[in-house]
């Protein structure tokens, strides 16, 4: 997948934090910041894969990798749970400055903790999520217990977390102990929904019966069944990310209308996910397309070409029901079943090109009710009428031009930032 041009901001220590920012095909219904879990980055699949479904429901989302973390600049030796707060403050402040603030706050595991710390500084936000994420942030403790000994000798140790070797200094641990979620979730303000596991091996089903608990209301919990820790299925990603846009759509302030492109018109937008995969915004209706593993998509959604074929075939079966009602034709439900191909001309005699290969569509009909036989044919003729088969057989004229694109992100001189 083609980067995007890089996108940093200056977190609260002055650190240079590397941040991607998901935007929807159409002008966003809300802002939303999200909160990676710790040691992760902005491109974990969780991270990814929640930030750019929610834009297939029109909303924008910022993420970004906490000091010393992905892209960004800093040492993470030097950082903890209040400077990841601070962070996060900082990307709201430069969300707010370059865009608009955040309505939604969004938290994976120790994230999720950041974000319940950070909401009251942040007086725009107006929902709160958490996905597995601990009660009190010293729950990480326990990650860091096999460095206990060089950090009481030496003040500092090297820790493998996740694979990946870190360097820590008492001062983390330190901060962990000071620093208590509950009066923050106690007088939270906002709306709260409570995403868990009931078979999270790293951070209990118990943290979320906490965090639910010392909430005040409007206040929800949505079961997460058998999704690990670390939401590495991408089905457990965007069912998070499904349940997540039709709740905080009843508290943000933007109308669930602000993302629907106008009558007659069809938005198409790469949501980068993958090679291929786009974003289809038709009025009030989502749709996405991809292609075949075969043509080196990721056959997440239908290909150009079977969008194509579904128009042709819902438009046959519409044409066929509206004469069949008209003429009060005893049709019971029309079938359409189609398949599109590359042939030699040479093999099509009906064809007037005789030369090269082109496009065959084959289109089964099927027509079921107490039809007599000459029913049936005057219903194959009116299939023919559909206005989709009769654009596909006239002179198409496709004008393109090339709009100017509004400037989204802050480009930055350095590299690409790096993700796990």
């Amino acid at each position: 997948m083609p980067a995007l041009p890089p996108l940093q901001f200056p977190g609260a220590d002055g650190a240079l934090l590397a941040a991607r920012l998901d935007t929807p095909s159409g002008p966003p219904r809300a802002y939303a910041l999200f909160a990676h879990c710790f040691t992760c980055s902005k491109e974990s699949l969780a991270a990814s894969r929640i930030s750019q479904a929610l834009t297939t429901a029109g909303f924008a989302v910022l993420r970004f990798d906490f000091t010393g973390l992905g892209g960004s600049s800093g040492d993470f030796a030097n950082t903890n749970f209040s400077s990841n707060v601070a962070d996060l403050v900082a990307a709201a402040d430069w969300l707010r400055e370059a865009h608009a603030a955040p309505q939604l706050l969004i938290g994976h595991s120790l994230g999720g903790a950041a974000v319940l710390a950070a909401a009251h500084r942040i007086p725009e936000a107006l929902a709160v999520a958490t996905i597995a994420a601990p009660f009190e942030p010293a729950h990480i403790g326990h990650l860091l217990a096999p460095a206990a000994a060089d950090l009481a000798a030496k003040g500092e140790a090297e820790i493998d977390l996740a694979g990946r070797r870190f360097r820590i200094k008492q001062q983390l641990l330190d901060d962990l102990a000071q620093t208590s979620n509950a009066a923050a979730i106690g007088s939270l303000h906002k709306a709260l929904l409570v995403f868990h596991s009931p078979r999270d091996t790293l951070v209990s089903i118990d943290n979320a019966a906490q965090i639910f608990l010392a909430a005040k209301h409007p206040k929800s919990f949505v079961s997460l069944d058998d999704a690990d820790h670390l939401i590495t299925r991408k089905a457990d990603a965007e069912y998070i990310a499904e349940v997540l846009a039709a709740w905080a759509a009843r508290y943000v302030d933007a109308p669930a209308t602000a993302s629907t492109p106008a009558a007659g018109e069809v938005v198409v937008a790469e949501t980068r996910e993958g090679k291929f995969i786009q974003a289809i915004t038709v009025g009030p209706h989502r749709l996405r397309a991809d292609e075949p593993v075969a043509a080196g998509g990721d056959d997440t959604a239908p290909s150009p070409y079977d969008l194509l074929l579904a128009a042709l075939g819902s438009c046959t079966a519409m044409t066929v029901r509206l004469y069949a009602d008209l003429k009060k034709l005893p049709l019971e439900r029309v079938r359409v079943r189609l398949r599109h191909a590359k042939v030699h001309a040479q093999d099509c005699a009906e064809c007037e090109t005789k030369e090269g290969k082109i496009d065959r569509i084959e289109r089964d009909i099927t027509l079921e009710g107490t039809l007599d036989d000459a029913q049936r044919a005057r219903l194959m003729e009116i299939a023919d009428k559909c206005p989709v088969h009769r654009t596909l057989h006239s002179e198409v004229s496709v004008v393109s031009k090339l709009v100017a694109r509004e400037a989204r992100v802050t480009a930055a001189s350095a590299a690409p930032p790096a993700g796990d």
